[in-house]
């Protein structure tokens, strides 16, 4: 149906020409078989849509038992012409005659039927004009001419022709610049193969850092999982996605284009690009980082959610930390769901300068609606709620003025949070504009490269427009780059002196020391040194006044993740007040010792009374239950003044007088 198309409008009349057609110049006749007719130049696509002299050359092989037989005078002329049509000096083509045909096939239809020669739907009698004879005999061209117009109008091109070189095997669904069973070459179409390794070692070395930064942020919070709770958690996964993300990068670089490219499918031919899900590695590779990158972008949203909620809404850890089913659903689903309808849509590409296999690198859109409309969307919506986030933390941020410690910290939270924002949205933004860039240029380039391969390729060159431009290899470079140095902005986010200590106290294999015991221990060799040191000194009872002193009760610390500083605050303490203490001991120990005096005295008079109780009972039985009750009351003042002996001693200890 298509070469019939071609051929009308190759025979239009007049003044209309074929949009589809593209104004060639008239070329000279190569193929030996056709170089003794009256004409030596000729023009192509020719009537059944072959677009050079080989391929038409290679189509009439069959037919030429019928002109070694010469079963037709004429069979060897109108071969030619349907061939290899002529092309007169002002741009007509000169098509064969209806008669000449008709001729033809009347004189040799036995001989067809012999061979078995298959005759052209194209070159069927009843669609060729009727020719035309000059009073000598000879055939004029018939009354249809295309005469294509010289204007600007008419210079349009029929299309991209696939050269034998990148043919692919049928039924493959590839699609190569709008030609079926037809694939790039697997050279680079635009970089030269030093540029291309440079960018391989470029990419290989990246990807290295990427997975070791991603890898460091992960294993930071295996460590200690209970330290990265919502709303920061997303940071995490996020990592976890680029660490994926720059691996398969990374096997890419090691493989080379093993995965990415096809071998030739015949001997002319030579090594294409993947196109399609038909390779299995290919395939793999693809759907691993379109699903990890989609997933990254996704997290990042999600983290901003989690910022805005906890920001403006005022929402706690454990409130959004219930929706976690809903944002892993969301974060896995969506690039699931994507990933299975690129499958689906054989949509899968393989990279030549990476070794991966991606989507849009050759189909403009599947990288509108695929790459660079996701990406759009996750830069829109999540740089709307970290704005909004950030205006709630600056409302909050006015409103605890009168708290200066509060305000100074959660300053220094919101700078955080822009930073990282900036590590991240820098690149991605980036990212972005090259996606834009190329989507806009990359008509323009495969139409330069039409030209520039052309006659390497044998296929007709490209009139299109007048434009030329071929890509800079920075751009990809820069794009490469921005894909993965995306991921390393998570290692901002941990990098703090107590992940150093988490991985110190890892490598040195021993357990986190209890930051409650750790100050409390401090606190008490301070103290003891401070005291020892000053044993000599002697106090004096004037300098100390107990009334001028408030009490204050050491409690014990409630310890957290900056234990050494509340550590740091009670020791300051101790040194301050150090002397109070002392004076408080020599204070209890007199009282203690005036104590045991006085429990002294009482025991000598219990005993006494107790003896003449005796000496009663023993003279007076009855009297009995009066000394069992003596007996009770002795007891209970004896303990009375051993608890208060106790309680005494232990306030001393535990009271420190807060300065003088």
């Amino acid at each position: 149906m298509i070469p019939r198309l071609v051929w009308v409008c190759l025979a239009l009349i007049g003044a209309r020409s074929c949009h589809a057609h593209s104004l060639f110049t008239c070329e000279p006749i190569k193929v030996h078989r056709c170089l003794g007719m009256l004409y030596n130049m000729t023009f192509f696509p020719n009537m059944m849509a072959h677009y050079d002299q080989d391929i038409a050359a290679s189509r009439m092989e069959p037919f030429m038992p019928l002109v070694n037989l010469r079963c037709s005078p004429d069979v060897h002329h109108f071969l030619c012409q349907a061939f290899i049509p002529a092309c007169t000096e002002d741009t007509k083509v000169i098509q064969p005659c209806r008669d000449l045909c008709e001729k033809v096939r009347s004189d040799c239809r036995k001989d067809i039927g012999t061979f078995g020669i298959t005759w052209p739907p194209e070159l069927q009698c009843d669609r060729l004009e009727y020719c035309l004879y000059s009073p000598d005999g000879s055939v004029l061209p018939p009354t249809r001419l295309t005469t294509p117009k010289t204007s600007l109008s008419a210079k349009r091109d029929m299309g991209f022709w696939c050269p034998l070189q990148l043919k692919t095997r049928p039924g493959q669904g590839s699609t190569f610049l709008g030609a079926g069973d037809c694939a790039p070459p697997c050279s680079n179409m635009y970089f030269k193969p030093h540029e291309i390794e440079f960018a391989k070692t470029f990419i290989g070395v990246c990807s290295i850092v990427c997975l070791c930064a991603t890898l460091f942020t992960f294993l930071t919070f295996l460590i200690d999982v209970k330290r990265f709770r919502y709303p920061e958690r997303p940071i995490i996964f996020y990592a976890v996605c680029y660490s994926f993300v720059s691996l398969i990068y990374f096997i890419g670089f090691l493989l080379g284009n093993n995965a990415s490219c096809n071998k030739a499918v015949h001997p002319a031919a030579m090594d294409t690009v993947v196109l399609g899900s038909q390779s299995k590695g290919c395939t793999l590779l693809f759907m691993l980082l379109y699903f990890f990158s989609l997933a990254g972008i996704v997290w990042w949203v999600i983290l901003t959610i989690t910022w805005f909620l906890a920001a403006g809404p005022k929402w706690s850890c454990e409130a959004i930390e219930k929706k976690a089913v809903w944002f892993h659903s969301a974060a896995w689903g969506i690039p699931g769901a994507l990933t299975v309808m690129l499958l689906a849509l054989n949509k899968v590409e393989g990279d030549n300068i990476s070794g991966v296999c991606f989507v849009g690198l050759y189909d403009l859109d599947a990288l509108r609606y695929f790459v660079l409309a996701p990406l759009c969307i996750g830069v829109v919506v999540g740089l709307s709620l970290l704005l909004a986030g950030i205006v709630s933390l600056n409302n909050v941020r006015q409103v605890i003025q009168h708290d200066e410690r509060n305000q100074e910290k959660l300053k220094k939270f919101m700078i955080r949070i822009g930073v990282f924002s900036g590590l991240y949205l820098v690149p991605l933004v980036t990212l972005q504009g090259c996606y834009i860039y190329e989507q806009s240029q990359r008509s323009t380039w495969e139409n330069t490269w039409i030209n520039d391969r052309c006659q390497e390729y044998s296929i007709p060159c490209s009139h299109k427009t007048t434009e030329s431009g071929r890509p800079d290899l920075s751009l990809f470079l820069i794009k490469y780059l921005m894909t993965l140095v995306v991921g390393i902005s998570a290692v901002f986010w941990v990098s703090s002196k107590k992940t150093c200590s988490e991985w110190a106290f890892f490598f040195n294999r021993t357990r986190k020391k209890d930051p409650i015991s750790e100050s409390r221990r401090v606190l008490q060799e301070s103290c003891e040194f401070f005291l020892k040191h000053n044993s000599r000194v002697q106090h004096k009872k004037n300098h100390y006044n107990p009334g001028s002193h408030k009490l204050k009760v050491i409690s014990k610390s409630m310890g957290t993740s900056t234990g050494a500083s509340a550590t740091g605050n009670h020791c300051t303490s101790a040194v301050d007040n150090h002397e109070a203490i002392r004076g408080q001991a020599s204070f209890s120990e007199a009282r203690g010792s005036s104590d045991a005096s006085a429990r002294e005295k009482l025991e000598r008079g219990s005993s006494t009374r107790g003896s003449r109780l005796g000496e009663r009972d023993r003279e007076r039985q009855p009297s009995g239950q009066a000394l069992s009750g003596g007996k009770e009351r002795a007891e209970r003042r004896s303990k009375k003044g051993s608890s208060s002996k106790v309680s005494s001693r232990s306030e001393s200890f535990h009271r420190v007088p807060e300065g003088r």
